[in-house]
């Protein structure tokens, strides 16, 4: 028993070309604005490479332009495919095309499925991303001199202060990484010295952190130096006071605003895929009524479209078997092959012998 399956005459397919054909430019412009959102995306990351550790997270932008664009192929294909549906002699030379050509969308919408689903998992991915990169970006911060690592210090203030974090989990980030350049550092100052001897790897570490981590909307200055001292500031206690400094981490900034950013592209190629399947749905019964319609040289009679010409179980079957068919025909080769590689080698020996 055939899928959906439905009758037709000349008005209705008449009005499901029509439908189609307006449909399917639809869907040309839904694909443009993939294009467009996997477009912005990747130069929203680009802009941010810096504190990004590798280029696994242009995946998802990659995958949105190919799928955008292979929407506006597919799909203007597909219009000009249905608008000469309603002429019989222009219709003949696209026939042979169909079958290939809805094999084609059926995988199309299996990947824009897979696309919009990436959308959605790629939080971890990116979560990792974004920590080693903060973390590598947070080292050289000090490095103004150094070339290749001089825009450093801009692109982490900038970043903290456009997102409101500070550090790469919080703000004590910063007490464990020189980022103060020894070009301002005092070392005939004893106060130097000794922190610079204190620690292990001689980095000069302070409890303090850049300016771009405090916070304008604090009723008092901002409190860079000596956070963790309470004694050293006139009524103040770091652990109380979050006016004082951004509390939130830059890694949890940038995460959400990229996963927020990604999750609605992904609800939206979501609802493309569904445009896609009822679009594929309709070209295939458009296609099967009119390849059904038993005098072509009465464009009214009625006909009948359906989706699968068996039920879901019996297509199953059916192409279970024929990929069986298909692996024995491979292996009856294989052997043909071998079996004649094997007489070649007697025949061989046979002549050497005499």
């Amino acid at each position: 028993m055939a899928l959906l399956k439905v009758k037709f005459n000349q008005k209705k397919r008449v009005k499901l070309a029509q439908g189609l054909w307006l449909m399917n430019w639809f869907s040309v412009f839904a694909g443009i604005l993939v294009f467009s959102m996997g477009l912005f995306l990747k130069i929203e990351l680009r802009k941010r490479s810096e504190v990004m550790d590798n280029s696994e997270s242009h995946f998802v932008p990659n995958s949105l332009i190919l799928m955008g664009i292979l929407s506006c192929a597919f799909n203007g294909f597909a219009g000009k495919i249905c608008y000469d549906s309603l002429d019989p002699t222009k219709f003949a030379k696209w026939k042979p095309l169909l079958k290939p050509y809805l094999t084609l969308c059926f995988f199309f919408n299996i990947l824009l499925f897979f696309v919009a689903l990436i959308c959605f998992l790629m939080r971890g991915s990116l979560e990792s991303t974004l920590a080693q990169g903060l973390k590598n970006g947070m080292k050289f911060y000090r490095d103004t001199d150094t070339p290749g690592r001089c825009f450093m210090k801009k692109t982490i203030d900038m970043l903290q202060i456009e997102f409101k974090c500070c550090g790469n989990s919080g703000f004590k980030d910063w007490f464990e990484i020189q980022w103060i350049s020894n070009r301002y550092l005092d070392f005939s100052s004893k106060e130097v010295k000794d922190r610079i001897k204190s620690n292990v790897d001689g980095r000069y570490l302070v409890d303090g952190v850049p300016f771009s981590c405090c916070n304008p909307s604090s009723p008092r200055p901002c409190i860079q130096y000596q956070v963790t001292n309470n004694s050293a500031h006139y009524s103040y206690d770091y652990q109380t006071e979050e006016l004082n400094l951004w509390r939130r981490g830059c890694r949890e900034a940038l995460l959400q605003y990229y996963s927020s950013m990604m999750s609605s592209m992904g609800a939206f190629v979501l609802l493309v895929w569904l445009f896609e399947m009822s679009v594929m749905v309709g070209l295939r019964l458009l296609h099967t009524s009119l390849e059904s319609i038993t005098n072509p040289e009465d464009p009214e009679c009625e006909s009948e479209g359906w989706v699968l010409e068996n039920s879901l179980k019996d297509t199953f079957k059916s192409a279970l078997e024929n990929l069986k068919k298909l692996g024995k025909f491979n292996q009856v080769e294989a052997g043909a092959e071998g079996a004649e590689g094997e007489e070649g080698g007697k025949t061989q020996t046979v002549a050497t012998v005499s």
